[in-house]
């Protein structure tokens, strides 16, 4: 029984053929499979127009540059010459493997590569696409295997998939020396589990002094109830919310010194108390309630910090109060009223 030949062009040896000469042929097919695998080939295609037939030889490992003889075997292929017309370069029907082709021609034509006997267009360069092209046969047709490898728009745009290629964007760019760009108020959007939802955040219409700024979060999560607050330069850091007044347990001691944000209620049930505010910072307020309504019997004196006023009064001169169930807060003005009933 005869040798029989696969597309690679091995030679298949039949039981008792090629006595003697199998380590040859053995070779020859190992060859075969090498050009097969990782062959790289150069073929010129200079000239008009013409069509070029890159062949497959059965039991010929054989590869010279320039020679057609099993140009299609090889992996990697490259054309080049100066071509003065449109060229078609074709392949053997049920040649089954990947193939890159380099055009690497000079000259302002297009090359065609297609199947020996394939009908169809196959896959073409452009008179200036000097590119490289991924393809395979598919009994007697060329297919071009699409490969998104150039990218898309200008330096620095980010990338991203457009439809299967390659896609870029103006206002979506990686600037080197400070990061990612999102430009013209596009949104980062954090989307939730439905994929219908999303929390967006984005810029204003316009930055004032139109020079931007930069915010630095925390490098903790901060404790509870805390809120992010800024140094004025974009730094931010975790700080205990300001607005509300921080009830103190009931207050039973003849002195106290207060605390601005703080409210007590002060039990005279058994003595006077006298309250000391702290030293006073616009803004600062200090609370006040009668808590077992005895005031009137035992008063409640509230002397200020040191060279500070009550309600406008002198340096120093303090505020009785002497009214069962009084309740008031105080906040500080600054120097000259210092600090003011805001409720009484």
């Amino acid at each position: 029984m005869a040798s029989t030949y696969n597309y690679l062009g091995i030679e298949l040896m039949a039981t008792g053929e090629n006595a003697g000469t199998w380590g040859t042929k053995t070779n020859t097919n190992l060859n075969v499979i090498q050009q097969a695998a990782s062959g790289y080939h150069s073929q010129t295609i200079a000239g008009g127009v013409q069509t070029t037939a890159l062949l497959i030889t059965d039991g010929d490992s054989s590869s010279t540059t320039d020679s057609l003889t099993n140009a299609a075997r090889n992996q990697v292929i490259e054309l080049t010459g100066t071509i003065t017309g449109n060229q078609i370069v074709t392949f053997p029907d049920a040649t089954e493997g990947l193939k890159i082709v380099f055009n690497n021609t000079s000259g302002g034509h297009t090359v065609q590569l297609k199947g020996a006997s394939d009908g169809g267009s196959g896959t073409t360069f452009s008179t200036t696409d000097k590119g490289k092209k991924m393809v395979y046969m598919s009994g007697s047709d060329l297919i071009e295997v699409t490969l998104a490898t150039d990218p898309a728009g200008s330096t620095t745009q980010v990338q991203y998939n457009n439809s299967g290629a390659f896609g870029g964007d103006a206002n979506f760019a990686w600037v080197a020396a400070d990061g990612l760009l999102i430009d013209s108020e596009k949104e980062i959007r954090l989307g939730d589990n439905t994929g219908s939802g999303f929390v967006g955040l984005k810029s204003p219409s316009a930055i004032t002094g139109d020079t931007g700024y930069t915010l630095t979060f925390p490098a903790a999560t901060g404790a509870a109830d805390e809120v992010l607050s800024t140094n004025g330069s974009g730094v931010l850091s975790w700080v205990a919310m300001a607005g509300g007044t921080s009830w103190q347990a009931v207050i039973t001691a003849a002195t106290k010194t207060a605390v601005a944000g703080e409210g007590y209620f002060i039990d005279t049930t058994s003595n006077a108390c006298n309250l000391t505010l702290p030293s006073g910072t616009l803004g600062d307020e200090v609370a006040v309630i009668d808590y077992a309504g005895t005031f009137d019997t035992n008063n409640l004196t509230v002397t200020p910090a040191s060279g500070e006023k009550i309600q406008g009064g002198s340096a120093d001169a303090t505020l009785t109060v002497a009214t069962e169930r009084a309740g008031f807060t105080l906040a500080y003005s600054g120097a000259t009223q210092g600090w003011l009933l805001k409720n009484n």
